[in-house]
C-alpha cells in the first residue's frame, strides 16, 4: 500500500492539470476521421516524461502506445483510455464548450484521455519502484463499429500483454462510488438494414399494387416477439428498430422501404438466437406478402466479458485502498451500452469497471446526449482508482 499511497499523493498534486487537460479536449473533439490534432496533442504530451518509449499512428489509425518499463522484472499490463468524440452539437451552454460545430465529446472520452495522461505521467516518475511492464494504449475510434480496438490489436498492441484494464465514467451513477461487474457485464451488438421491394401503385386501387409499407409494418411489429417469445426470461437482449425509410406522398403506395435496426444481447446465446430469428421473419415476410426482400445483418461490438479472477481482485483493492474521494465500491447490473473494449478481453483477460460521474449541482443527461457533462471530480477517482489497480499488480 506505500506504493499506492505515494502515487495517490502525486496524483492529488495533479489534480488541477487533469482537468485542464479534459477542458483542452472538450473544447477541440474530434471524429473518428479527424483525430490527428488529438493524437498529436497526446503524444506531444508525452515529450517530457520519463517514458521508455512512445510509438505513434499504432495500427495506421493514430493510436498511441506508450511503454513504461518498471525497476524490477514481472508481467506486463495494459491500461486503455479512448479518445474520440461524437458528431453532436453541443447545447451544454458550458465555458469550454465545444469549438467545433456538430463534433462534441458525448461519452466522457475526454476525461479518460486527462486522467490517463496524468496517471501515465506520475507513474513514469516513479517506475523504479515497479515490477513489469505497464502499456499505455491511447485508442481512437471507439464510436465507430466495428470499433478501434481491433486495428490496436491487429497491429500487436496485445501480444505481450497478461491482463488489460479500463475505465468508462458513467453519468447516470453517483459521483463517489466505483462500479464493478463481473462476467457479461456490457451488451453485444448488431446491425441490420432490410429492404423490402414491393409494387407502387395509387392509393385508390390497392389491389393493383403490393404495399410495401404494410409489409414493412409487420416486420416492425413482429420483430418484437423475439424478445418476448424466443429469448430465455433470465437472458436479456433488444431489438431497436432506429430507422424506417417509407416517406412518400399520402396518395400513392409505397414500392419499397428500407429498415435498419440495433441489437442488444448479454450472451451469445441471445445473439445467435436474434439473428437467426430476425433472418426467418425477413424470408417469412417475402412468402406472407409476397415481396422480395435484402437483408444485411452485422455482429460487431461482442459481449463485454470481465474475468472474474481478475474482477475480484479490482473490487478487493479498491476497498482495501481506501481512496479518500471513494465512497463506495458497489456490484452493477450489466450495462446496456456496448464497448469495444470486449475486444481486448476476447484476447486476455482483465476488468473493466465504472466511476460515477453524475453532475451534482445540475441536472445529469445520459451519454451521446447534446447536454452531456461529468462531475469533473470523478477524473480523480479514476487516476487514483487505476492506480491502486497498478500498485495491486506491478507492486
Amino acid at each position: 500500500m506505500i506504493l499506492f499511497e505515494e502515487l495517490a499523493e502525486k496524483i492529488d498534486s495533479k489534480k488541477d492539470r487533469i482537468i485542464e487537460i479534459r477542458r483542452h479536449l472538450h473544447e477541440n473533439p474530434e471524429l473518428s476521421f479527424q483525430e490527428e490534432e488529438t493524437a498529436t496533442y497526446i503524444s506531444d504530451f508525452y515529450r517530457n516524461v520519463p517514458v521508455d518509449s512512445v510509438e505513434t499512428n499504432y495500427g495506421g489509425q493514430r493510436g498511441v502506445v506508450v511503454m513504461i518499463k518498471g525497476g524490477q522484472p514481472g508481467k506486463t499490463i495494459a491500461l486503455r483510455a479512448d479518445f474520440d468524440a461524437l458528431p453532436i452539437e453541443e447545447e451544454t451552454g458550458l465555458s469550454f464548450a465545444s469549438k467545433n460545430k456538430g463534433v462534441m465529446h458525448a461519452c466522457g472520452h475526454d476525461g479518460h484521455t486527462a486522467y490517463m495522461l496524468i496517471l501515465a505521467e506520475t507513474l513514469a516518475e516513479m517506475k523504479s519502484q515497479l515490477k513489469g511492464t505497464i502499456k499505455i494504449i491511447h485508442q481512437p475510434a471507439e464510436e465507430v463499429p466495428p470499433g478501434g480496438a481491433i486495428g490496436m490489436i491487429k497491429a500487436g498492441v496485445m501480444d505481450d500483454v497478461d491482463a488489460i484494464f479500463g475505465i468508462h465514467v458513467m453519468s447516470p451513477m453517483e459521483t463517489g462510488n466505483v462500479y464493478y461487474r463481473s462476467g457479461n457485464a456490457q451488451t453485444g451488438r448488431s446491425y441490420f438494414k432490410l429492404r423490402i421491394q414491393g409494387k407502387g401503385g395509387h392509393g385508390s386501387s390497392p389491389h393493383t399494387a403490393n404495399d410495401a409499407i404494410v409489409a414493412a409494418s409487420a416486420f416492425v411489429m413482429n420483430v418484437q416477439t423475439i424478445i418476448s417469445r424466443r429469448i430465455d426470461p433470465f437472458d436479456t437482449a433488444v431489438v431497436t428498430i432506429g430507422s424506417f425509410d417509407g416517406k412518400g406522398t399520402f396518395n400513392i403506395i409505397k414500392d419499397a422501404v428500407t429498415l435498419e435496426g440495433d441489437v442488444r444481447s448479454v450472451s451469445d446465446n441471445a445473439r445467435e438466437t436474434v439473428e437467426k430469428e430476425v433472418r426467418q421473419m425477413a424470408d417469412g415476410l417475402a412468402t406472407t406478402y409476397g415481396v422480395s426482400v435484402e437483408l444485411e445483418y452485422k455482429n460487431d461490438y461482442p459481449v463485454l466479458y470481465n474475468d472474474p479472477e481478475i474482477t475480484e481482485r479490482v473490487q478487493q483493492v479498491l476497498e482495501v485502498a481506501n481512496i479518500s474521494e471513494v465512497k463506495n465500491v458497489l456490484e452493477v447490473n450489466p450495462q446496456p451500452p456496448s464497448e469495444d473494449f470486449a475486444y481486448y478481453l476476447q484476447e486476455k483477460p482483465g476488468c473493466f469497471f465504472y466511476v460515477g460521474a453524475r453532475p451534482k449541482e445540475k441536472q445529469w443527461y445520459p451519454h451521446h446526449h447534446p447536454k452531456f457533462d461529468i462531475d469533473e471530480k470523478s477524473l480523480l477517482i479514476c487516476a487514483k482508482s487505476m492506480a491502486a489497480v497498478v500498485a495491486d499488480f506491478c507492486g
